[in-house]
Order: structure tokens, then sequence, then C-alpha cells
């Protein structure tokens, strides 16, 4: 049973002032209002009394008069508590007004991301995005609509049945919407931190270009990128979840270049690089996790050169590189883990060269080298551990040629060298090769 003495409880999407009901404040009013003039007469009776004591008695207009004064004054009070309950009410049906009018504003623009023509898809990706600039209390929701948009069925071939002329600008033009409102986390109108959904879409270019990432989750898993650039440089990944996890990387350019990794999880495991180019060079990881863990590179050409690794931890393992180039070249070992153990190497061109290895810990432990050719020369090893342990080389060609070994920790204990495998050793022994 409702309580009438409670005021009524705050609910969503409400904008009426809570106030009392009239019924029951009105005749408070009264009864306080009665309660004061009737304590106000008798004080100031006894206050003009005792002002003049020795002198004229007090004369019952005065009481009167003075009464009615601080009536006029109470009244008063009462008149502008009135004005503004009043201001109160009108200000609610101004916030419903405005509330409709956004309300309208988003049906508007969900019909038009319906429309067939792609000009007036195009309309509604813009009166969308406005519509979540003014709407605070809303915004996740119009930018899930967006989201949602890119997640719909996409037929790249212009030959396919699905196939819809203007739509791919539709969809990059919902990109460059996300990556400018990505740009500024302090800015009023930022969508970072913001739940981002897209899952299972389709993407044949976009530009993230500069985004920060600082909160929320940014959700691509099972996505593929299929063709045209998709570019990620010079993003920052600071805080939440961005995960690529199941994504298809394919005939497409995708550019992470100069990308800082300093906290939250970046997750491209059990993906898959079957073309094209991937580009996560000139990169820094100084925090968080990012995982590459059982993912497959099966062609194409994978860049993460000049990349530093000071803190974190950045997984490649139980991954398997068959084909294509994969270059670390010219990285730097800093700190933190970096992990290639239980990988596969059956035939891809995979360079390690001119890299520096100071401090941390960097595994290649139980990994099979069978096919294609892991260069490892001109490194400098300095501090920190290296682990070799338990490697199978069975047929790949392995070099560390002028290299050079300064300190640290090298371990290759419990490695197997077969006889279809050539290693150039260069400051480390030799392991003898396992004659079957």
């Amino acid at each position: 049973m409702t309580n009438p003495l409670q005021p009524r409880p705050k609910q969503d999407g409400r904008h009426t002032p809570n106030l009392w009901p009239v019924w029951l404040v009105a005749p408070g009013a009264l009864l306080l209002v009665g309660a004061a003039a009737l304590g106000l007469y008798h004080g100031a009776e006894l206050l003009l009394a005792s002002e003049t004591t020795g002198r004229t008695p007090v004369k019952v207009q005065d009481v009167i008069s003075t009464t009615v004064t601080v009536l006029t004054l109470i009244g008063a009070v009462l008149a502008a508590l009135y004005a503004y309950r009043k201001q109160l009410l009108d200000e609610g049906t101004s916030h419903r007004a405005d509330s409709t009018q956004l309300t309208e504003r988003y049906a508007k623009a969900a019909e038009q991301l319906g429309h067939e023509q792609a000009a007036v898809r195009l309309a509604g990706v813009y009166a969308m995005a406005r519509l979540a600039d003014d709407w605070p209390e809303q915004r996740q929701v119009c930018v899930d609509v967006l989201c949602a948009y890119l997640r719909m069925p996409y037929e790249t071939d212009p030959a396919g049945p699905g196939f819809r002329h203007g739509e791919r600008e539709v969809r990059l033009t919902i990109i460059r919407t996300i990556r400018s409102h990505l740009q500024d986390p302090s800015a009023v109108t930022t969508w970072c931190g913001l739940d981002l959904a897209f899952t299972g879409a389709t993407f044949d270019g976009g530009d993230f270009s500069g985004s920060t990432f600082t909160g929320g989750r940014i959700d691509f898993f099972g996505s593929t990128f299929c063709g045209g650039r998709i570019d990620f440089s010079r993003s920052t990944f600071s805080g939440g979840e961005v995960l690529f996890r199941g994504s298809t990387f394919s005939a497409a350019e995708i550019d992470f270049t100069g990308s800082t990794y300093s906290g939250g999880r970046v997750d491209f495991s059990c993906s898959t690089f079957t073309g094209g180019e991937a580009h996560f060079s000139r990169s820094t990881y100084s925090g968080g996790g990012v995982g590459f863990t059982g993912s497959t590179f099966s062609g194409g050409r994978v860049y993460f050169e000049s990349s530093t690794y000071t803190g974190g931890h950045v997984h490649f393992s139980h991954s398997t590189y068959s084909g294509g180039h994969i270059s670390f070249e010219r990285s730097k070992f800093t700190g933190g883990e970096v992990s290639f153990s239980a990988s596969t190497f059956s035939g891809s061109n995979v360079s390690f060269a001119d890299c520096t290895y100071d401090s941390g810990w960097v595994f290649f432990s139980d990994s099979t080298l069978s096919a294609g050719q892991v260069r490892l020369d001109r490194s400098k090893f300095r501090g920190g551990e290296v682990s070799f342990t338990s490697l199978q080389f069975t047929g790949s060609h392995v070099s560390f040629a002028a290299s050079t070994y300064q300190g640290g920790e090298i371990s290759f204990y419990e490695s197997d060298v077969h006889p279809a495998a050539t290693i150039q050793w260069g400051p480390f022994r030799a392991i003898p090769v396992n004659h079957p």
C-alpha cells in the first residue's frame, strides 16, 4: 500500500517535480497558518504589553495590526513558494516536451536508416549521430543503432544478389562518425567509454585512426575484414576491452601502426590472417594484455617491426605460421612478457632480425620449426630471459648469424635438432643433430 506521507518515488523518464499531493498539503497549510496566526496574536500582545509597562495599556487594534503585518509577510513567503512550485511544474512540462521531441527525432532517424535509397540512409546516419550528441541519457542507445547497422548482412560483390548501390558509402560514413567521437575523451560529446558492438560485421574499408579506447567494450568478435584499408593507426588502447577474437583478415590492409597499448585487453586470439597485409609496426606495449593466442598466419604479410615491449603481456602462443611473411625486425624487448610458446612454424618466413633483448621474458619454448625460415640474426641479447626450451628444429632454416650475447639467460634446454634443419648458431653453442 502506498504511503501518502511519502513523496512519489523517482522514475526514469519522469520530469514532473516530486511534490506532495495537494489534498494533503492544503489542509496542512491552513492548520499551520491558523496556528501561526493564533501564536502571533498572543505573542504580539505579550510583547507590546511588556514594552508599555507603566504606560497606557496596549490597544487591541495595535495587536491586530502587528499580527496582520506578520501574517502578510508569511503570505508573501507562501506566495513565493507557490510561484516556485508552479515554475517546477512548468519546467516539468518543458522537459516532457523536450523528451517527446527527442523521441520523435529518434524514430525519424531510425526510419531513415531503413530506407531503400542510400542518400536517405546517409541522412539517417547524421541524424542519429546528432541525436546522440544532444541526448546524453540515451547516447548508448543511439550508438547501438549505428553499430547494429554495420552488423547487418553486407554484400561486397557488385555481382552478388544482395548488393546495394551506395551501401559501402553509408557504412564508411558510420565508421568515420564513430571515429570522430573517439578522438578526445574529454569532449562533451565523446563516445569514449561506450560499448561498441560490431560482432560478426563485414568490413571492406574504414577509418578508425587516432581513436582512443579508454573504457567500455569494443567487440569485433567473429568479424570479417575482406578488402580495402581498415585503419587503426595511432590509436590508444588504455582501458576496457577491444576484442577481435575469431576474426578473419583476408585480402585487406589492416593498419595498427604507431598504436599504444598501455592497459585493458586487446584480443586477436583464434583469428586468421590469410592474405593482404597487417601492420602493427612502431607500436608500444607497456601494460595490459595483447593476445594472438591460437591464431593462424597462412598468407600475406604481417608486420610488428620497430615495436617496443616494455610491460604487460603479449601472447602469440599456440599459433600457426604456415605461409607468408611475419616480421618483428628491429623490435626492443625491455620488459613484460612476450610468448610464442607451443607455436608451429611450418612454411612462412619469420624474422626477428636486429632485435634487442634487454629485460623481461621472451618464450619460444615447446614450439616446432618444421619448414620455412626463422631469422634472429644481428640480434642483441643483453638481459632478461629468452627461452628456446623444448624447441623442435625439424626442417626449417634458423639463423642467429652476427648476433651478440652480452648477458641475460638464453636457454635451449631439451631442444632437438633434426637432420633436415639448418642452423647458423652465431654466438651460441651448437646443439648436436638428433639422428632418429
